[in-house]
């Protein structure tokens, strides 16, 4: 796509974000769009870290293989083996594996299926999640939907279980799991878990329309992200992740991370250990969609490149994002 055609999607849509596209770490073309915050009229710049959703499920998954590579955890190793008496509605036949893969079968506290809006309000008293044990009490009382293997259902909860299981076999806390086992490795300087009541001058403040005016998403969200999402980053940042990623500098076994498990034609993608994949080739892609927050980043391992679109509000990086694989 030329960037003039990104230039008007950005202009038609009025689209708050950055676009960056760059083969084998040379930038083919960046830019960034709108204001980072609307109140203070400070705009978005390359540098500005964005909250992705659930793009960071991937990070998520990568600390828990990490784990896996050395030996802690198996992804045969069943959640109720590290639960304990924790959440007794999850099946006891529920691994690893299944959580990496959305096919649990778990009741999830933030049901994707449900009849329900981006606006809505679900996490309740938002400033208490800052530890992936205050979560407990949101995912438990879920009733199981399927049997564990059975097939694919997106479960946001999955990967705060996923979390928490990492959390008590490691040792060691989510967050500074995620740091030492993927971020440092990765070489990703400008990523981390952002409190979204302090956020520093260089964040996107997340924008969603509320009683007829835009407001930021700081009640819709856990104050601190967790498992399931919203760690903050840059499109550099997202690059950089990319070729350490695909070069084994995180994990050894990438093959194992982006082999398809899944087919999931609803999509029209397939889905490995945390990651989305396209449905005939190998493109690996982390897709995030939040109040306040949107996201897609594509790799091409062949020609190792990346197309990343970052916004700070709900629907801003679909138009552009979808232009990319039209």
């Amino acid at each position: 796509m030329a960037q003039g055609d990104i230039d008007k999607i950005a202009e038609e849509t009025g689209f708050s974000g950055v676009v960056q596209i760059d083969r084998a770490g040379q930038i083919e073309f960046a830019n960034a769009y709108g204001l980072a915050n609307r109140a203070y009229r400070v705009p978005n710049s390359l540098d500005t870290r964005f909250g992705i959703a659930s793009g960071s499920k991937g990070f998520t998954a990568l600390a828990v293989l990490s784990l896996v590579q050395d030996g802690v955890l198996g992804l045969s190793t069943t959640a109720r083996s590290l639960l304990g008496e924790d959440l007794p509605l999850i099946a006891d036949d529920v691994t690893v594996e299944h959580l990496l893969t959305h096919t649990s079968g778990i009741g999830d506290y933030l049901d994707e299926d449900a009849d329900t809006e981006i606006t809505d309000y679900f996490m309740g008293a938002a400033h208490e999640l800052t530890t992936t044990e205050a979560f407990l009490p949101l995912l438990d009382g879920h009733p199981t939907k399927f049997r564990a293997g059975e097939r694919f259902a997106y479960c946001n909860g999955g990967f705060v279980v996923l979390a928490l299981l990492a959390e008590r076999a490691g040792g060691v806390g989510y967050h500074e799991l995620v740091r030492e086992r993927v971020l440092r490795p990765a070489g990703m300087t400008s990523t981390d878990f952002l409190r979204s009541d302090e956020l520093p001058a260089d964040a996107a403040v997340g924008y969603l329309p509320l009683d007829g005016v835009d407001r930021s998403n700081i009640f819709h969200l856990p104050i601190l992200p967790n498992g399931d999402g919203g760690i903050h980053t840059t499109a550099a940042d997202i690059s950089t992740f990319w070729r350490a990623l695909f070069a084994g500098d995180i994990v050894d076994s990438v093959e194992e991370v982006v082999r398809p498990r899944r087919d999931v034609p609803e999509e029209s993608m397939r889905y490995g250990l945390g990651f989305w994949l396209h449905e005939s080739t190998d493109t690996a892609i982390l897709i995030g969609y939040d109040a306040g927050a949107s996201f897609k980043s594509t790799h091409d391992p062949h020609t190792s490149t990346t197309c990343t679109v970052l916004s700070n509000t709900s629907p801003g990086a679909w138009p552009i994002a979808g232009a990319f694989t039209a």
